[in-house]
């Protein structure tokens, strides 16, 4: 049994002096690395290293090596490894920007070390078969350096050979056959290692007539660069292969710089930094030593330490010699292979293994016979060994193969007839604790395709855990299921429990799960399979796809399973269609379709609506129905079915190519739909694909191979478009958050970096600092104590001037196009919620945009943020393409990480709770504060119906989107606006109708927020009461526009359905969405619809309440740090903000003429200069109407009209009017930002509005004052449909306005049972109901009128008749109300 133990690091870790930058801090357990195998191009060195600990009971100190290591090809450089560090201990210092340090990214290239990662390493017994056995501890053994090399294969020989002689051979004094040349016209160093042996067969004397090959001891493995599996070798192919398709695939001069695990240390960092070892044996008292250079690789490491194991203490014996007691050490060397392959002993290992030792314990009987058994039991074990490698190499992602694949002879009774069958051998590794608290152990196995369960067989073998090198749950249970292979779709997965009774409870436990596809690249699975087992977590049944198939190197239970030996192929289907049953379908059949394909979403529908919809396909097309609910209604996916899917697939004509979205979703896994679609999106530009991002990258792990048609798209399209590789590449890295797709979304990054090209990946590791240094400040600020934090921040910021000062220039993740080149601490500052989110004041290059602003925070999860704002994006876009600008404003947010991300700020935003807290305690219920707000900010009757423009239009917008959404949690302090009248809402925590709850009463009562103090600023307190008229209107139209999209919003919500997102899990969620978008109704009964609900937030008191509580909380919470509000102005003589009133005016010179005109340069606060003319009689009059509207005020003494004779009186004019106006503005604001002053002098007028201003799109007049009421009268199939919209210019008699409603009649009305009445309005002249009115069975129309009665409690107020045959049909359309009842 060996030990090995590190001695400690002052003996033998030689460390440059002058260096005294501290490292990074490290991660122990994280992992960092992705072996793609895009060797060639790696260039750049990654300075996070990770560590793993060991112990042994001889040496307690605890010490750590480092399990990875990085070198490139330096000039006349050595390959060294870091030193041997204790934990916690900070590293010595290098030169490089600290900037570089601590980069976590993605890695291609595997690692060249032959042996894997070994954590844990384990070697229980040194005696596995021996009656005395017994456990002598654990060992650690991990691996030292990994070499980057050329594309030469290199060979090696890992067989029984002899241990005795010196091996591995070394050339030109270089450790472990490794030279260095020098490549010939560039003077690049680079490594070539020859071939290594490792000889552990046994050796007999020349001329014995022993052959180690013909023997068949010989074990050759090769470097297997990219990948030694068929997957990952074949993605690595197809990402090289687009790379090379454009300009950029020149790997001299655009390297695509990778973080890479085969890059090398500086020289400054390790030196000749050497390393020893204590490897104790069962043989000895007393340790063997070992000293060995950093830049040796494992494969020569275990080697080295298994040579030096068998020559002492008797070196000049053999290996196998009958005389000694090598054997053992032979079967020590068998299970560390087996500890590094994952501690997988295959049953073949066990029989070769036992009968090597009980041929050893029978030696001294016939020694000639006994030497012959040895052989063959060595021979035996070699092989089962190598067919260890082949399997291990096959089903994870190593760095190396065997140099030819061991043949097995083909099942021949296996066809596609045959039922599926495989044997699961064993669960190796078995955690120790397990062998304790469980009594006994088996399995089940599950057939799943799209979620859905194919077959369950539960074995109910127990079998007791095992040990022979390592605990193991030995089964070698043969599984049959009940169905054809032909008959299983090409995506099923299989899947398969480990199930363990509790020796305490008696209860059955699912300890741990795996999974695997029947079909990798169309073949049927065979051979031995080994499968990593996810621990102690719900196996997520509908997501199970190849994607969650680790093929990482296990670092826990391992299943060994036995599939036939076949080579069958999957048969895909030919297109077929069946229309032998078919029935054409009624009327009444085909609107029925078209009411169903009003779900939109395939989960929507109930199994009675699939099976119509299915019975009826070929009977749909794209006007009456989408693909994905038809191809989503079969009924199974047997071959039959599948052809006609294909068929239907084929032959469809696609309407809108975001149409496939559907198809891309967890309900179709079918590579050949899933292709189809992806060649419908290709349709789509970059600037829109963008759109859809965050739903294609979620998406992708339902794909079913790295090289699928999806991950080519987006791919290309990174190399097309800067933006869309940019945005993929922070998706894919918080993508990585999750626990069961980590590695594959890993691989996908790994190949976009490697597409990306080096001046792209340098801005995403300056982007990756940027975040890393914002996430320590964040901590350190939230960790800080209230008197400190202030000084920690600014502290801490020294650390982000820093890293500007390095860089100079670095994009910010929210934006490419955002290029800052540092921060302005002074603007730069904390929020006092919670989490203490950091807000950050940027340096925009573009220095005329001014500073970017931004939020960091911590502890908030940002992707329900980003999701809500992306779909908001898309509707608003929507709405742009009908020619319907909403005046939206949408910030953009980022999740950078685990709860962390970046939220941009908006300039000159306010939120509502501020505004009223300015109004004081009763803010909130006030009708006038937002009102008197913007009056504040816009004493210009131009500039302030403006404002109107802007806030009539984006609170409309918002009210839509927040509805549809159903987005909670609104209060005045996540409702913000901008001084030019733009509001919108912040803080997406809670949507989909996921309200707070105060016991059973819900926070969110209103449908969204839309108050009446949001009305009266609208309608101007009431003034133009059309105007909430037009915004009713508008809010409808804006309503209909976007659920004429509601598949598009369906698709992507349903595309992010399994992306984590609490609040969007469930078909509950979608249901919620699809009952807000209403597709089913008509526009005129969908506006009937939001009217209401416009109405119903009118009039939700709670809502000024919540409010009112909120600013009262706030207030009392910052009452002490906040300063005193303003005083408030009054409201007829408001000012304009300081950016647009008068710095100084000066008469510059006159001219004469009948009367002279004064030349006057106006220079305004914002720098603008301007000239106006103006007579002396003009400054008069504006003298004089300041003291009428300022009489309390001390004016300035205006110049006298009268002058004495022979004096220069223009001249002395210009003086006193200079000295006047001075005074003027320098003295009292609310005198020199008064209008009439800025009229005066920038010739604004209160009466003067922009062309597109409000007075020609907002409250529009109607002609003359008479009393009129709006109708949409609609007839279809007998059905009569009346909307009453609005009524406008009602009065009663006495003058005063009404509570009116209509009452309708269709007459003539024998039977008097035609009356119908709408709800009563509330007191106003101009009502809005869009209410609908329906009349069923009306035959004709001819001859019919239609009678309607305006009343306001039981008053009469007007009425009109309307000839049904002689209008025109579905208008709106306004009808003068008569004064009498015709």
């Amino acid at each position: 049994m060996a030990h090995f133990v590190p001695y400690s690091a002052s003996e033998f870790c030689e460390v440059h002096p002058g260096l005294q930058a501290p490292y990074p801090k490290c991660h122990p357990g994280s992992d960092g690395e992705i072996p793609l195998g895009f060797d060639p191009i790696v260039d750049e060195v990654s300075n996070e290293f990770f560590f793993y600990g060991s112990s042994h009971p001889h040496h307690h100190e605890e010490m750590f090596f480092p399990s990875d290591l990085f070198i490139r090809n330096v000039p006349d450089q050595h390959l060294h490894s870091h030193p041997v560090i204790a934990h916690g201990e900070v590293y010595p210092g290098n030169a490089t920007p600290h900037w570089q340090q601590g980069t976590e990214s993605p890695v291609v290239g595997f690692r060249p070390s032959l042996l894997p990662d070994c954590r844990n390493f384990s070697v229980l017994d040194s005696h596995p078969y021996s009656p005395q056995r017994e456990l002598h501890g654990r060992q650690s053994v991990n691996p030292v350096s990994n070499v980057q090399r050329d594309s030469t294969n290199l060979e090696f020989q890992i067989g029984f050979d002899n241990l005795a002689a010196p091996s591995p051979v070394f050339s030109d004094n270089y450790p472990f056959g490794q030279k260095v040349r020098e490549e010939s016209g560039n003077g690049a160093t680079s490594l070539t290692s020859i071939s290594r042996r490792c000889n552990i067969v046994p050796t007999h004397p020349q001329g014995s007539g022993y052959s180690r090959e013909a023997a068949g001891w010989s074990i050759q493995l090769v470097e297997a660069d990219r990948g030694s599996n068929e997957n990952i070798a074949g993605f690595c192919k197809t990402v090289e292969k687009i790379r090379n398709a454009y300009p950029a695939f020149d790997l001299k001069t655009n390297t695509g710089k990778i973080w890479s695990i085969t890059t090398r240390f500086p020289e400054h960092i390790l030196g000749r930094t050497k390393f020893g070892m204590s490897i104790w044996t069962d043989f000895s008292p007393y340790p063997l030593l070992l000293t060995q250079d950093a830049g040796c690789i494992t494969h020569d490491l275990i080697v080295e330490i298994l040579r030096v194991a068998n020559q002492y203490p008797a070196r000049e014996e053999w290996l196998l010699s009958v005389y000694g007691n090598n054997v053992d050490n032979v079967i020590e060397a068998a299970k560390a292979i087996c500890s590094v392959l994952c501690f997988v002993e295959t049953r073949d290992i066990t029989d070769a293994v036992r009968k090597l030792y009980f041929c050893h314990v029978l030696s001294g009987e016939n020694v000639y016979s006994s030497k012959m058994l040895i052989e063959t039991a060595v021979t035996e074990l070699s092989m089962a060994i190598s067919h260890l490698i082949h399997a291990y190499s096959s089903s994870f992602d190593a760095n190396f193969q065997l140099a030819s694949t061991p043949e097995s002879p083909l099942c021949a009774d296996i066809s596609l007839n045959s039922q599926l069958s495989f044997t699961v051998c064993a669960a190796h590794n078995i955690p120790e604790a397990w062998v304790t608290r469980y009594k006994v152990f088996s399995f089940s196995c599950l057939l799943t395709y799209a979620g859905k369960t194919i077959c369950q067989a539960k074995i109910c073998k127990n079998t007791l855990v095992k040990r022979s090198f390592f605990f193991l749950a030995d089964w070698n249970e043969k599984v049959n299921f009940p169905l054809r292979i032909k008959a299983l779709p090409r995506e099923t997965m299989l899947t398969i429990k480990l199930l363990g009774v509790n020796s305490t409870s008696r209860n059955t436990e699912v300890l741990a799960w795996t999974c695997s596809p029947l079909y990798t690249k169309e073949r049927l699975i065979h051979g031995t399979v080994l499968l990593s087992m996810a621990l102690h977590s719900t196996v997520p049944t509908i997501v199970i796809t190849p994607g969650i198939c680790s093929t990482e190197t296990p670092t826990s239970v391992t299943l060994q399973i036995d599939f036939p030996e076949t080579d069958l192929e999957f048969i895909k289907p030919e297109p077929e269609e069946r229309r032998g049953d078919l029935v054409e379908p009624t009327q009444e059949c085909l609107e029925h379709i078209a009411r169903l394909s009003q779900k939109h979403s395939l989960l929507l529908l109930s199994e009675q609506q699939r099976r119509i919809l299915w019975f009826y396909r070929y009977c749909c097309n794209n006007q009456t129905c989408s693909l994905p609910l038809v191809l989503g209604s079969a009924p199974s996916w047997d071959s039959t079915t599948v052809s006609e899917m294909h068929t239907l697939l084929r032959n469809w004509e696609f309407s809108n190519p975001l149409e496939a979205l559907g198809l891309l979703t967890f309900s179709f896994p079918d590579q050949d739909i899933r292709r189809v679609a992806v060649q419908q999106i290709e349709n789509v530009s970059n600037d829109e694909l963008l759109e859809y991002l965050p739903q294609l990258v979620q998406v992708l792990r339902f794909e079913w191979s790295l090289e699928s048609p999806l991950v080519k798209l987006l791919l290309n399209r990174s190399l097309q478009s800067i933006q869309v590789a940019h945005q993929l590449y922070w998706l894919l890295k918080n993508a990585q958050n999750d626990v069961h797709f980590r590695m594959w979304y890993k691989k996908l990054l790994a190949a976009l970096q490697f597409c990306a090209g080096q001046a792209l990946n340098n801005e995403f590791s300056k982007e990756e600092k940027l975040i890393r240094i914002l996430e320590d400040i964040a901590t350190k600020v939230k960790a800080a104590s209230d008197p400190k934090r202030k000084e920690v921040l600014n502290l801490e910021l020294r650390r982000l001037q820093q890293f500007f000062q390095e860089v100079k220039l670095c994009r910010l993740p929210l934006n490419p196009a955002l290029v800052v080149q540092g921060i302005e601490p002074d603007s730069c500052s904390y929020f006092t919620s919670n989490a203490f989110p950091l807000k950050i004041s940027f340096v925009n290059v573009n220095a005329p945009s001014g500073n970017i602003n931004v939020i960091f925070k911590i502890g908030d999860d940002l992707r329900q943020d980003m999701l809500v704002l992306q779909l908001i994006r898309v509707m608003d876009s929507i709405w742009l393409q009908e020619g319907l600008d909403m005046q939206m404003i949408i910030y953009r947010c980022l999740s950078t990480g685990k709860g962390q991300g970046l939220v941009q700020m908006v300039p000159d935003a306010t939120t509502l709770a501020k505004i009223h807290r300015e109004s004081g305690l009763i803010g909130p219920l006030k009708e006038n504060t937002i009102k008197k707000w913007f009056h504040h900010h816009h004493p210009l009757e131009s500039s302030y119906q403006e404002a109107i423009r802007n806030f009539f239009y984006s609170c409309a917008g918002w009210c839509v989107v927040t509805f549809i959404l159903g987005v909670c949690d609104r209060h005045s302090d996540n409702i913000m606006l901008t001084k030019t009248g733009h509001m919108f809402h912040i803080d997406f925590g809670r949507f989909l109708g996921h309200a707070q709850m105060f016991g059973s009463i819900r926070r969110d009562r209103a449908p969204f927020i839309f108050t009446s103090e949001m009305e009266y600023f609208i309608t101007e307190g009431g003034k133009n009461p059309q105007r909430f008229q037009e915004f009713v209107e508008l809010c409808c139209r804006a309503y209909n526009i976007v659920r004429k999209h509601s598949q598009l919003l369906l698709n992507l919500l349903e595309m992010m359905l399994h992306a984590g997102l609490p609040e969007l899990s469930s078909i509950q969620d979608l249901k919620y969405v699809y009952d807000n978008l209403r597709p089913q109704d008509s526009d005129l009964q969908a506006t009937s619809y939001f009217t209401r609900k416009i109405k119903e937030s009118l009039e939700c008191f709670p809502v000024k309440l919540n409010n009112l509580i909120h600013t009262l909380v706030q207030m009392s919470v910052g009452s002490s740090a906040k300063p005193p509000a303003p005083e408030p102005v009054p409201q007829e003589w408001m000012v304009l903000d300081t950016e647009g009133s008068v710095a100084r005016a000066t008469i510059l010179g006159f001219s004469k003429k009948p009367d002279p005109v004064y030349l006057i340069q106006v220079v305004q606060t914002c720098n603008v200069v301007t000239f106006v003319e103006k007579s002396f009689d003009q400054f008069s009059k504006l003298h004089s109407q300041l003291q009428k509207q300022f009489p309390f005020h001390a004016l300035p003494e205006f110049p006298h009209s009268w002058h004495l004779p022979f004096t220069d009186l223009e001249h002395k004019r210009v003086k006193d009017l200079n000295f006047y106006l001075k005074q003027l503005l320098s003295g009292s604001r609310k005198l020199a930002n008064n209008e009439l002053v800025l009229s005066f002098f920038l010739n604004w007028s209160k009466n003067t509005l922009p062309e597109d201003s409000a007075s020609h799109t907002l409250g529009s007049q109607s002609a003359g004052h008479k009393p009129g009421v709006q109708l949409v009268i609609s007839y279809e199939s007998t059905r009569l449909t009346i909307m009453l919209k609005h009524m406008r210019n009602l009065h009663l008699p006495d003058g005063s306005a009404p509570s009116a409603h209509a009452e309708f009649y269709l007459l003539p009305d024998p039977y008097e049972v035609s009356r119908r009445k709408t709800r009563t309005a509330p007191k106003g002249s101009d009502p809005t109901y869009n209410e609908l009115i329906v009349y069923d069975r009306v035959t004709d129309l001819q001859g019919r009128v239609l009678k309607l009665v305006v009343k306001s409690k039981g008053a009469f107020v007007g009425a009109v008749n309307i000839q049904l045959s002689s209008i025109q049909l579905n208008e709106e359309k306004w009808y003068p109300l008569g004064n009498s009842i015709i």
